[in-house]
Order: C-alpha cells, then structure tokens, then sequence
C-alpha cells in the first residue's frame, strides 16, 4: 500500500509541473511614473487616474514613486527606473533645472520619457503632456480684464523659483495685462505653491496700497493665504482673488468659488488617464506630438456647481470602475484556477480506476478516525463545559462569601452601637467616675472600637476589590497628624516601656492625604509594629523630605522581622508569615498598600534587625485629580474618639431639670432593633414623647401622630429607609417633618441614596450618643428658625419656585384660600382642610408645625388684616366689616382687632 501511495504523489507531481509549464505568461510593459505633484490632492487625483487606465489594460505593469517634493527623492527614483530598464517613464517634475540631466540620461539609455505637468530645461525628452500655462496666464488675466470694474491695481503671486509653470504663466497673464492699459501689476510676490509663503509680503504690501482690485495667484492655496491675509487687514470684500487649479476637494477652488473667497480659478487637468495612453503609444512607436496640451476652463460662481457635479459624477464612476477592475481580477483568479483544476481533472481520468479502489479504503479508514477524533472532541467539549461550571461555581461561591460577610459585618454594627453608646453613658456616669470600675469600663469602649477598625477593614478590603474608593485629599500638616496618630499609642508604649519617637526636621511639611486613609494606613503599621515589638523595643517614625520632590515616612521596629523569602508576599491579601504566631486577619498590610497606591504613592519593605515599612508620597497636588482634592479639611473616621489613656469626658448635663410633656417635641424611632430602641427611648424620653415603629407602620404612623422629628434605620422589615423617607418627604402632610437616617451603612453610595431621598442628616453605626442629641437638637433648632420666618412674614410668603419647598407651596396655596374666602361668614377650617386635601386633625398638626400657632388664630388674623385694609379705605363703617367678614359682633370684633393691633378700630380708623 505504500508504494502504491508513493506512485499515487509522484503522478500528482509530475501532472502539476506539467501545468505550470503551460502557464506562459505575456511580457508586460513595465512604465514607471515618478510623481512629484505639488499637493496631496493633487497626487491622489493624479494616482487615482492613472492607475484606473491601468487597471484597463492588463499588459501594463505600473510602478509609482512619489518623491514629496524631494528634487534628489526624484531624482533617486529616476536612477532607479533606468537601472530596473523599464520600459517608459512618466516624469512629473518638481522643479525644471535640476531634473534636465537624469531626463536626458534615459533618453540616452533609449527609454522614451513623457514630461507631464512641468517641462524640462531644453527640448531633450520624447513628449510633453500638460496643460498651456502661458494660455492659463492668459485665461486668468483676460477674466480680470473682462470682469473688472475698479481700479485695475493688480497684485500677482507667482510659484517657485524655477517651476516652469510659474514662469509660463506669469508669461502669458503679463502678455494681456501689459496689452491694456488701464491695468497695473503693482507688485510681484514670489512664492513657493504653499500658503505660508505669501502672508508677510502680501500684508505688508496691502499696508501700504489697499487700493488693489485684484489678487492673481498660480495657486487657489495661495490664492486662499492671500484671502486670509487680506481678511485680517479688512479688505477680503473690497480686492477679488482669482487662483489655479480647480480641485473637487475640502478647501479646494471649485467650493472656494462657491463659498465666495474666490472670484474664480482656473481648471489645471491632471491627465493621468492621457500620460498612460500616451506612453503605451511612445512604447508602440507610434507618431506622438512633441507637445500635448490639456484642455482648461475658468471656473466662478456662474459654472462652479455645474463643474462640482460633474467631477464628482466622474469620481462615482472612477470608484465604480476600480470595483469592477476588482471583481475581474477576482474573476480571472477563478478561472485561472478553475483552468488548472480541470487539466488536472484531465490527467485524473488516466489513473482514476486505481484511485478508485484507494478511495474506498481511505474513506473506511477516515470514517473510523473521524468517529475517534469526534468521541474524543466530544469528550474536551464535556470537560470544559465542566470547568466553566465549577469556575462559575466558585466565582457565585466567593461573591456568596464576600457578600455574607459584607453583610455580616454591617450587622456587626448596630450591636457594637449598643455596646458603645451604653459604654460610653457608664463612663460619662458621675456615680462610676473615680470608682475603680471606670477602668474597666474603659477597656471594654477600648476594645470595642478595636472589634469596630476590624470591622471597618473588613468592609475596606470589599470596597478596594469593587474599586469603590474615592481620594479625598486635603492639605495636612504631616508632623501634626503623625503625632495625633501616635497619641492613641503613647500609653500602650509607656505600659510596655518601648522607646516611641517622632523624627521630623520639617515640623511645617505639608502634604496632600485622604485623612482617613491615611489614618488607617497609620493604625495598621503602628498596631503590627507594636504587636511584634517586644517589651523595652523600640518603635521609631522618621519623616524625610527628599530633593526629589518626595516624602520618604519611615516605620522602623525592633521586632522579629519577616524571612527575606517572604518579604515580596507581605502585601497579598490574607498572607502571615511564617514566624507570626499571632492572631492576624492578613488584610491590614494589603489594605494600606491600596490605600498609598491611592495617593499616588508606594510602599517598601525592609527587614533587617526588625521591620522597616517605608511610605514614598509626592508633594504638592498635581499628580492628583481636581475631583480627589478637597479644601476643608473633614474628619472622615467613622466614629469619634472618645476614649484616650488619659480620658476627660465633660459630662452631659442630662440631670437638668426634666421637661414637662407639654412642653416636649414628639419623635418617631423607625427601628426594627428591640434592643436598640429601648436604648434610645431610655436616652431621649426626659426631652422627647417618644414613639416607635418597626417600620412595617412607619408612613401611617408617622401621618398619625406628625412628629416634630423622625430617626430612621435603612434596613427595615417592608419597606427600606430610603423609601420611607422619600414618601415622607413628597407627602404634603409630613413634608415638613426633619428625618435623620442612623444606619450602619456608611458608604459614599449610600451617603448620596440618602440625601436624594430627602433625609436631613445621615448618622452612622456605631454612633455617639451626644452626636445623635446635639444633631436633634440643631434640626429641630432649624425648624424653629423657619417657622420663625413663615410667622412673621406669612403674608409675603414667596412662590414655591423662590426656595423649592413643600412648606413654601403649603401656606401659599392656604393664604390664597383663606384670602379668597375671608368674606364668607361660612367659611370654616373643614372647608379649608378639604379644599387642602388633608383631614382637619392633620391641618391642624402642620400648621402648628410650621407657623407656631393653631389654624383658626390663623384665619383669624387673615380676617384682620382684612379689616385693617377695608378701615384704611374708608369704604364702610365699623359694623360693617365686622359682619362682612364672619364676626358675630361689633364688639367681639374690636376686642379682637385691639388685641391685635393694640388700638380699636375706631381709632386705626380715624389715624389713618
């Protein structure tokens, strides 16, 4: 079988050489097109010609060299075609002079060159193709001369220095203007064919004679310079600017024209397609005329759209041609292969029968090896549908588990806030202070805001993996918030007796830090440094300012250090060493890392006789965003420190006199927390009426009783804290009523739900129990203000759009009723709760709520006002307006007019 094989190849070798000896390809013509067109656009009209005749005639083989205005580029390209011995040479050069040498060197080597756009020095090449620019000269200057109604002051701008179109056409335009003699060329600017190159002369020209009618240039780029040149000066409406070149392009003289910038340019045809026709004729040997000459037309504002359209037509067809040449190669690569495929079919007919019986053997073999391969794709399928699966798995897993500790650890809060806030009333307790169970009572506050920093790592750790945390950096005192820092470890160093020192040449050394970061990268250093250090150690915190526009904060301990193996691993998340023998969550030292990376700093370590952590923070704020720098300076730890080695607790002046119900505001607790409640009405029941609700109540309870002030969970049975405060808030009823959310979610996100949701002051667990008074106390002090604002100035209350407020809308609306019925003697408060929408109980409540005093006084003071208006206007008597507005008599009438005005109303009267 395998010799049977081996015969089966080397008939296929020998049939394919066979094939490719037959395919004899035609000798092509090789023409080479050195390009050198003044502008892009210019090479890519050029280009796009050319190579579409090309692409029409099979036997060309066209090579393009563009030498970007490069004379020696060109000249190297030229060279170049010559060795290769190509067949023709199209040259489009860039300046006369210089190019004459390699010109005449080709025609020496007997290859025919066809001069396209710019001659050359001397007759020495085989044609000239381009357009006339003596007669384009001629062209722009009779259309001055024909089109001119002014002064005849002309300015020419011309091209470079040795282009021969630059000196043909200033030939040809001063040939007509020189035959008229009402026109002038005052001045000749020599430019280069680029936009910069006329813009000093030409204003320096214009400044001296503004009295120019027209502006001719070679170029409608210069032509354009000079546009702009002239509009800086003011005189872009006065001079006409007529320019060359006519290209369908952005910025280009056809849409120049049609904008008004230019009066007119003259059409300078490429002629790509006639180059190529014309070389294959040169090729052929076929009689060619020295000088071949392109059409051209002026175009202006009469024919620029009708050019425009046309040229844009001829690039549609141009591109609808290139896709055809495209789908014929496509083509012809088809049938080139479809020819080969049946000579080999040809020569498979020979030895078919043999292939016949090899045939049906591969075709049992292969079916049993596909069977194998598509059992065992099968089997790679199943295998890594199973991994998928389990990576799914252990990814909900994971999340699962960072979600319940999450979770678990904001539950943490709310008991460590009774803890805390029942600590902290023991030790502000007059009957404990001086005994010996303070300093237990101490440690156990101590302790508890430890288990609080764990707790607060633990939410940390989640909101660095989520990427949650926002900088916000503010200008500190270095040296003051170390030793601010390292005042919550004096005592600890001073009971141990480890030598504890700050190292700080520069006591005024400011940096930009997120405080609370900052603080917590502080905490975990010192807490580690402390926890390896032993007794009689020694713990050192040096800051060094660096020539390097750095801070270098060294943390420097006489600990056990950590093995050198081990020392890159310090920073992943969950990592202990292997000589600590100490309980260790493993999550400080990755969290302070994070929270450096944050400032844009870094953190090393070094271990060498004890551990040596080592900050790198840059100064100033510039490598900050604007969004990371805050200007006041805020404290952002989540709980104040209230407990120091040396405490000194003011103690609130709870035993003040108690306060009489009447007297006391009412406030609502939403809290579903038993223990937590009965916390707080211990603590607030001397100053406030007390009312609770778990929060499945909360919204009708809350309409019930409109307390003076509501303190809400988040977490609820029902309905969150967040809805409960937006219904509240919307509600006309108790829209009024100041809300404060004491929750142990203390994110930024949730923050910001809160205060959308209306709420007036966010508290975080665990709290402090005087915080949560003093923030009471300054809402409800806030509200006094307000109605203190609504009682004297309820008659002038502004719109709702002035502030934006329920409140502001409420008495509005209610003095606007209560103004419309004040002469009706029925009008009663029903009718003004039921014209409010609200039950007479709930007017009532919101009225004394905002303004101080009960509804019917309310109107009664409207219906004074009133009266006081209508005595000023001596209209009617006394009777009268007492019965017109509801009184029941003239002298209940005056009572209440004097008690009001402090004089009767025969005397308001008979003042006025």
């Amino acid at each position: 079988m395998y010799q049977f094989v081996k015969y089966i190849l080397l008939l296929l070798t020998a049939s394919l050489s066979l094939v490719s000896c037959k395919q004899k390809q035609g000798d092509k013509i090789k023409v080479g097109f050195s390009q050198a067109m003044s502008t892009d656009d210019w090479r890519k009209q050029m280009n796009s010609s050319i190579k579409i005749e090309a692409s029409l005639r099979p036997e060309v083989d066209l090579t393009i060299k563009d030498a970007n205005n490069n004379v020696e580029k060109q000249i190297e390209d030229i060279e170049r075609f010559i060795s290769n011995k190509v067949d023709v040479i199209i040259v489009s050069p860039i300046q006369s002079k210089p190019l004459t040498a390699v010109v005449e060197k080709s025609i020496k080597a007997g290859i025919p060159v066809l001069v396209v756009d710019r001659k050359i020095e001397g007759e020495n090449y085989t044609a000239y193709l381009g357009a006339d620019n003596i007669e384009i000269g001629r062209i722009a200057a009779r259309y001055i001369v024909s089109h001119s109604k002014g002064s005849g002051r002309i300015i020419e701008i011309t091209g470079a220095s040795g282009s021969s179109p630059a000196y043909e056409r200033t030939l040809g335009f001063s040939q007509i203007i020189n035959e008229n003699k009402r026109f002038t060329i005052v001045n000749t600017i020599q430019g280069d064919w680029e936009k910069e190159s006329v813009k000093a002369p030409l204003k320096a020209i214009l400044q001296q004679n503004p009295n120019v009618e027209y502006i001719f240039a070679q170029n409608d780029r210069m032509a354009l310079s000079a546009w702009e040149t002239a509009k800086t000066l003011g005189l872009e409406k006065k001079i006409k600017f007529i320019g060359v070149d006519a290209l369908n392009t952005v910025n280009g003289g056809i849409e120049l024209v049609k904008s008004g910038v230019l009066d007119g340019t003259i059409l300078y045809p490429t002629g790509g397609n006639e180059a190529l026709k014309l070389a294959l004729k040169m090729f052929n040997k076929e009689s060619v005329a020295k000088n071949n000459i392109l059409n051209t037309i002026v175009i202006d504002k009469n024919n620029a759209e009708i050019i425009e359209n046309q040229m844009d037509k001829v690039d549609q067809q141009q591109l609808v041609i290139e896709s055809q040449q495209s789908a014929i190669k496509v083509q012809e690569k088809e049938y080139a292969s479809q020819n080969n495929l049946v000579r080999l079919l040809s020569f498979f007919l020979v030895i078919i029968l043999s292939l016949t019986i090899y045939s049906i053997y591969s075709t049992i073999s292969i079916s049993k090896k596909k069977k194998q391969l598509e059992k065992i794709n099968q089997t790679v399928i199943d295998q890594n549908k199973e991994i998928q699966e389990m990576a799914q798995i252990a990814a909900k897993s994971n999340e699962t588990k960072l979600n319940f500790f999450t979770g678990l650890s904001h539950e943490f809060k709310t008991p460590i806030t009774l803890i805390m806030s029942y600590v902290e009333s023991l030790i502000e307790n007059e009957k404990i202070k001086g005994t010996a169970l303070i300093d237990e009572v101490k440690l156990i506050y101590k302790n508890s805001n430890r288990l609080l920093r764990l707790i607060n790592q633990l939410l940390d750790f989640r909101k660095i993996e989520e990427q949650k945390f926002t900088l916000r950096a503010s200008n500190t005192k270095i040296y003051d918030f170390t030793s601010e820092v390292m005042a919550n470890f004096k005592g600890e160093a001073a009971r141990r007796n480890i030598d504890f020192q700050l190292i700080c040449k520069n006591k005024s050394l400011e940096l930009f830090i997120d405080r609370g970061l900052m603080d917590k990268v502080y905490f975990n250093l010192l807490s580690n440094a402390f926890k390896f250090t032993p007794d009689n150690g020694r713990i050192t915190i040096s800051i060094v300012e660096n020539q390097d526009n750095t801070v270098k904060i060294h943390f420097k301990d006489s600990g056990i250090g950590i093995p050198d193996d081990e020392l890159s691993n310090v920073f992943d998340p969950f990592f202990r060493a292997s000589n600590n023998n100490k309980n260790s969550s493993g999550i400080g030292l990755h969290l302070s890392k994070e929270f450096v990376l944050l400032h844009q700093g870094k953190i090393e370590l070094k271990s060498k006789q004890g551990s040596e952590f080592i900050i790198t923070l840059l100064k100033g704020s510039s490598h900050l965003q604007p969004g990371e720098i805050i200007q006041k300076v805020e404290n952002l730890t989540s709980i104040p420190s209230l407990i120091t080695d040396n405490l000194n607790i003011e103690p609130d002046l709870k035993e003040i006199n108690t306060i009489s119900d009447a007297e006391k505001h009412s406030l609502l607790i939403i809290e579903d927390n038993i223990d937590l409640v009965h916390f707080l009405k211990a603590k607030l029941s001397n100053e406030y009426i007390v009312y609770t609700s778990d929060g499945s109540d909360a919204i009708e309870k809350a309409l019930e009783i409109i307390p003076d002030i509501i303190i809400c969970d988040i977490n609820l049975v029902e309905k969150d804290g967040y809805e409960i405060s937006r219904e509240l808030k919307k509600d006309l009823r108790s829209s009024h009523i100041p809300i404060i959310i004491l929750t142990a979610q203390s994110n930024k996100e949730s923050v910001l739900k809160g205060l959308q949701s209306g709420v007036d002051q966010y508290l975080t667990k665990p709290f402090s129990l005087s915080i949560l008074k003093q923030s009471i106390s300054s809402l409800l002090f806030n509200r006094e203000k307000l109605r203190y604002y609504y009682t004297n100035n309820i008659y002038r209350v502004e719109p709702e759009s002035k502030f934006g407020n329920q409140e502001q809308a409420f008495i509005t609306k209610m003095n606007e009723i209560i103004t419309k019925n004040v002469e009706n003697p029925k009008f009663s408060v029903e009718d003004l709760a039921d014209k409010l929408g609200v039950s007479r109980v709930q007017l009532y409540r919101k009225v004394k709520a905002i303004i101080g005093i009960n509804i019917s006084d309310h109107i009664n003071n409207v219906k004074l006002e009133k009266a006081a208006e209508l005595l000023k206007s001596n209209e009617m008597n006394i009777s009268e307006i007492a019965y017109s507005l509801g009184f029941s008599s003239p002298n209940y009438f005056s009572t209440a007019f004097k008690n009001k005005f402090g004089i009767s109303p025969k005397e308001y009267k008979m003042s006025n």
